[in-house]
């Protein structure tokens, strides 16, 4: 079993033997098996123990066997108690949760006091098959199929090559005993009830079926491999600029799987994913909203955006210097000298039509106003349109308005032509905006 790990831990590059290491130390059969193989195998090892308060005269029983036995085999030991109850209750999460975010928390936290590389933990074959049930029981794509991982960043699992009766039969020949959690004897939670209920079924139909299921996710892991390249591929050549061409989607070999790759991490679920794939052909304008990002349905295109806060309303008593958001300020002032700006960011209008206070304010439904050069008024929106804007770069478009509410200035596009100069102008007001990100 030594020369498997070894050679385990060598493909999977997981540790280095010039490094340091953290064994996270429960005491069960499992971490005392990957501690003894780790210092076997001539890492250098320190230990870490939680005790989580959970299960009363056992955990300190717990506590008390593995500072034993790290004495016994000159391992640095560290300890740390939680009051696991009062957290999960604090960030109402279940007990299990709970313990698990305190116990990863504090192992990365003491990796990096004593400048550890890596943190290792037990988990094993068996680990891996029940997991691999459990999202399949509970429906999964091909990232759920492929077990547990190897590594997880500073988290590594060196023993995923082997199997529990594996483990077992290595301390029972190095005469090294163990302690039991007697929680994990219980079939309450799903993991217990795969572990003490179903693999038994399973080996009745077949002896081998752990190491089958376990060689499948070897396989799906390769499969993912192949998988994510011809994703990326495929999300590279076709999304720029948070927009992707419906017909690219539709194009694809699983359109509805590509789109699942490009919206998941946008917080959008399957369902939700299902909905979006079913409404392409939808009129521009269609929005479809996650907790943190919003897509748009815009000719032919699926535009990506994060939420974005409401813009403000500013009031404008007199002129001066304004500023709107952080990067945003305003500048409005009166010159006697008459002269029309062409710059998108500067807006040029005879001061005799403009009556204070005026408003800067993100554009409305029904906001109209009267392009420069036209006769007519016309929606915002239909303006806007015609220009090719999408719903995001509407609701991001800002107006400045008179004292009666009429809009001077479609900030960055267009003037109003009743407040255009004209040859009876003597006083012009110029209003400059630095939001170039919104023009």
């Amino acid at each position: 079993m030594l020369n498997k790990i070894a050679d385990f831990i060598r493909r999977q590059q997981l540790l280095t033997t010039d490094s340091l290491h953290v064994v996270a130390l429960s005491g069960g059969a499992d971490s005392v098996a990957l501690l003894h193989v780790l210092l076997r195998l001539g890492y250098r090892v320190e230990a870490a123990h939680c005790n989580f308060r959970l299960r009363g005269e056992e955990s300190d029983r717990d506590e008390e066997f593995v500072r034993s036995l790290c004495e016994r085999l000159s391992v640095p030991l560290h300890l740390i108690h939680f009051d696991t109850r009062s957290y999960a209750d604090l960030h109402q999460v279940s007990i299990e949760m709970a313990a698990r975010q305190l116990r990863y928390y504090y192992f990365e936290q003491l990796r990096h006091d004593i400048d550890a590389t890596e943190v290792c933990v037990a988990h094993h074959q068996d680990d891996a098959v029940e997991t691999l049930l459990i999202n399949l029981v509970r429906g999964t794509g091909i990232h759920g199929l492929t077990g547990i991982r190897p590594r997880n960043g500073h988290i590594v699992r060196p023993l995923l090559c082997v199997s529990r009766a594996d483990i077992l039969q290595f301390l029972t020949a190095i005469r090294q005993d163990y302690v039991t959690d007697s929680s994990n004897l219980v079939p309450d939670v799903v993991r217990n009830k795969l572990r003490l209920k179903v693999f038994p079924l399973l080996r009745q139909i077949n002896p081998a079926a752990s190491a089958n299921i376990a060689k499948t996710a070897q396989r799906m892991a390769e499969v993912e491999r192949v998988y994510n390249q011809s994703v990326e591929t495929a999300l590279t050549a076709c999304f720029h600029d948070g927009a992707i061409a419906t017909a690219d989607i539709l194009c694809y070999p699983s359109p509805e799987l590509l789109l699942h790759e490009l919206l998941s991490p946008c917080g959008f679920n399957p369902a939700q994913v299902e909905q979006i794939f079913a409404h392409l052909d939808a009129p521009s304008g269609r929005m479809f909203q996650s907790s943190t990002h919003d897509v748009v349905i815009d000719r032919g295109r699926l535009v990506v955006e994060l939420h974005q806060e409401p813009l403000p309303v500013l009031h404008i008593p007199e002129p001066g210097i304004y500023r709107y958001t952080h990067d945003c300020q305003f500048r409005f002032r009166l010159s006697d000298t008459v002269e029309i700006s062409k710059s998108p960011n500067r807006a040029t209008l005879d001061a005799g039509m403009v009556h204070f206070p005026l408003t800067v304010r993100p554009v409305q439904t029904a906001d109209r106003f009267q392009p420069y050069g036209m006769t007519g008024s016309r929606l915002v929106s239909d303006y806007l349109t015609d220009r090719k804007f999408t719903v995001f770069q509407k609701r991001s478009q800002l107006v400045v308005t008179d004292a009666d509410g009429v809009i001077l200035w479609l900030v960055g596009q267009r003037i109003d032509h009743r407040f255009a100069v004209s040859s009876d102008t003597r006083q012009i007001m110029i209003i400059t905006s630095n939001n170039e990100s919104r023009n």
